[in-house]
């Protein structure tokens, strides 16, 4: 099944560029280019792609608002947000307004492959630098945290909450499986089972929760 992108950026340049990454590979093709977000938008309403690779900073409407109003649309389109500006406040805004995933503009072309497929399978993705930031933001606002750790953590197993822990320190599936000698698969068995258990839908709202309901300062502390 080919995975069909929308290339969604206000400089032709890198539109062109992504477009011959991605053309390049069997699975994967582009359907159409976007400079506005208003553009986005309405290319998303005519070309009905699985995948929107989206800029942040473009004329009018930017590219989280555009990610905003796509997610209203409820098509079934995921968007993964590719940017020069990996911050803890774009990261935040990004992930409220429904994207499915964060990419640095610095990422390998192999990472960008990799999270236009991810995405396209609904499954989240967040770059290193991205998990750093919105890490940074809950500790840097006590104010939205809580010492009080989450009454639905006690519904966890003690691995579970290892799990947890580990997925807020940003490690992914296989580097939490290389660090505890576990298989990927169960490594994802238990991080599954602890974001059902707590009602989170994504590896982005299990941070948020880790770090609001207390839990990596009392695993820590």
């Amino acid at each position: 099944m080919t995975i069909r992108v929308l290339l969604v950026d206000d400089q032709t340049l890198l539109r062109a560029t992504f477009k011959m990454l991605i053309d390049s590979e069997p699975d994967l093709e582009v359907v159409g280019e976007a400079a506005t977000g208003r553009e986005a938008v309405e290319q998303v309403r005519a070309r009905r792609p699985d995948v929107v690779l989206m800029d942040i900073r473009m004329p009018g409407l930017d590219g989280i608002e555009a990610t905003r109003e796509i997610t209203r649309l409820g098509t079934p389109a995921k968007v993964l947000i590719l940017t020069t500006y990996e911050t803890d406040e774009y990261v935040t805004e990004a992930l409220r307004a429904g994207a499915a995933g964060f990419l640095g503009k610095t990422a390998d072309p192999e990472e960008v492959v990799h999270g236009i497929r991810r995405a396209a399978q609904g499954r989240p993705l967040l770059s290193a630098v991205a998990t750093e930031m919105l890490v940074e933001h809950f500790l840097a606002t006590p104010d939205e945290t809580t010492t009080a750790v989450d009454p639905r953590l006690e519904e966890l197993t003690q691995r579970e909450l290892q799990m947890v822990a580990l997925a807020a320190e940003g490690l992914s599936n296989e580097q939490i499986g290389q660090r505890l000698n576990l298989a990927v698969l169960t490594v994802k068995t238990h991080v599954n089972r602890a974001m059902a258990k707590l009602g989170v839908h994504d590896r982005a709202g299990l941070v948020v929760l880790a770090y609001r309901s207390g839990l990596v300062n009392h695993l820590l502390g």
